[in-house]
């Protein structure tokens, strides 16, 4: 059975920044859920964040994928550098997926770890900008399709497309996560 990673604040958990959850009313997460396919993931809390904790955002004008080449970092909105516990999560994220046979995940969009559309602009003005966070960014280099929990009806037609053609045969192992040397 191909399984779905979730953001845990989706789930109901409250691991938000702010200590809040972002749960989502869905038929497709309830029937998951029942089907035991979910594997709930919070990368930040995963990356040794607090809850709650200060908001973070990718530096203005930067990427996910500039992040992950240690070229550009995550700032906590008072100027604290968290960078290395964003991917410490995001590699974690992607350990747990690759483990439970996870083909496709399910993330809160905006933020600077699952954002899967769109993130914050990086200065902390509530301004959003085209683009995805970190775990996201490493997920898809892993060949996990992201979608936001705004895509869930697509996500759900990517999962049956995906064991429509699935082999009937055992499992292989994944590949294996490569991240910078910074990043380890």
């Amino acid at each position: 059975m191909i399984k779905v990673l979730v953001s845990a604040c989706l789930l109901g958990q409250r691991v938000r920044y702010d200590g809040n959850a972002a749960a989502t009313a869905s038929d497709h997460l309830v029937r998951w859920t029942q089907e035991s396919r979910i594997v709930p993931f919070c990368p930040e809390v995963e990356g040794g964040l607090s809850i709650p904790r200060l908001p973070a955002e990718i530096e203005p004008g930067a990427t996910a994928e500039e992040v992950l080449a240690g070229s550009t970092r995550i700032l906590r909105s008072d100027g604290v550098d968290v960078t290395e516990a964003y991917l410490r999560g995001a590699r974690r994220a992607v350990e747990a997926a690759l483990a439970a046979g996870v083909r496709l995940a399910v993330l809160k969009d905006r933020s600077p770890s699952c954002g899967v559309t769109s993130v914050h602009d990086g200065s902390f003005r509530g301004q959003i900008t085209p683009g995805q966070g970190v775990t996201a960014a490493l997920l898809e280099q892993h060949g996990i399709r992201c979608f936001s929990e705004l895509q869930i009806e697509q996500a759900a037609a990517h999962l049956r497309a995906l064991e429509a053609d699935r082999p009937q045969t055992p499992s292989t192992p994944g590949p294996a996560i490569h991240l910078p040397p910074h990043a380890r």
